[in-house]
């Protein structure tokens, strides 16, 4: 398992933090300041093309395995990077508790960032007291999260990706995670949009953007993610034009506190 290098800071254009801002990164990974407990469900994101498991993403939920929107509604302006900072930790921490060897991926909230190469030290620590490679991690943006300013988001994309983190722009094609983003910031990894894979394979203007988009991806040296495959005909489709990585409920639905092992996911071939 490889050694995690001293946390890289340099000179940048990031605004200094103010003093409330400097409080609260001193108890990043204190979750019982945040009020209320939550626990995460880990979906699997399989590899066709190696009939294996490429990645785990972390899903919020209550503490006894409830939906997200139950967890999410508590979060507002006042504990949101407190919030976003515990995720990282509690993420990471359950996935070596659980045993896991392939790659992380973590939800975060890039309106929590007040200078991404700080608020990413304590990420960088829990990497670091757990023995997970920070190579394996991933962060993509928290489903509903929505990001004012496209500049911002590239810059903190950026530099977690100069540390060493895997990126991905979740919810390609929806809302502000489009060509003008992509233009700006190059990830690892874009996650198409789930309206664009729903019922893809009778939808002929779906296939036209989603084959296009895909070849663009790959052009810029970006992996790509289906996500939300439900069918074998949005599979097949999506797996003709040359995407391997996919998730979705005709793989294995989240598992709350556990992981879904390779041998218990349909449609994998091995």
């Amino acid at each position: 398992m490889s050694s995690i290098p001293p946390i890289p800071i340099r000179a940048s254009n990031f605004a200094p933090l103010d003093d409330a801002q400097q409080q609260d990164c001193s108890g990043c990974s204190d979750g019982e300041r945040l009020g209320f407990e939550f626990s995460f469900a880990y979906q699997p994101i399989v590899d066709l093309a190696r009939g294996g498991i490429y990645a785990h993403e972390a899903l919020v939920r209550g503490p006894a395995g409830e939906p997200a929107p139950t967890v999410l509604s508590q979060v507002n302006d006042a504990n949101r990077y407190r919030f976003d900072q515990a995720c990282r930790v509690k993420a990471i921490k359950g996935a070596v508790q659980l045993g896991m060897t392939e790659r992380l991926s973590i939800n975060f909230l890039p309106n929590a960032v007040y200078r991404p190469e700080v608020c990413i030290r304590t990420t960088l620590a829990a990497a670091r007291a757990h023995g997970f490679p920070i190579e394996k991690i991933i962060f993509e943006t928290i489903e509903g999260e929505r990001v004012g300013d496209g500049a911002w988001y590239a810059k903190v994309m950026s530099e977690y990706q100069r540390i060493g983190f895997l990126t991905a722009i979740d919810d390609f094609g929806a809302g502000y995670a489009g060509l003008n983003l992509l233009s700006q910031f190059q990830p690892d990894l874009v996650k198409l949009d789930m309206e664009l894979i729903r019922g893809i394979d009778t939808h002929a203007a779906r296939q036209i953007i989603v084959a296009a988009t895909v070849r663009m991806c790959h052009e810029l040296g970006i992996l790509v993610i289906a996500e939300g495959i439900e069918t074998l005909g949005e599979m097949e489709f999506l797996r003709s034009t040359g995407v391997s990585l996919m998730q979705g409920y005709l793989f294995a639905r989240p598992s709350f506190q556990s992981l879904v092992a390779p041998e218990a996911i349909p449609h994998l071939k091995r």
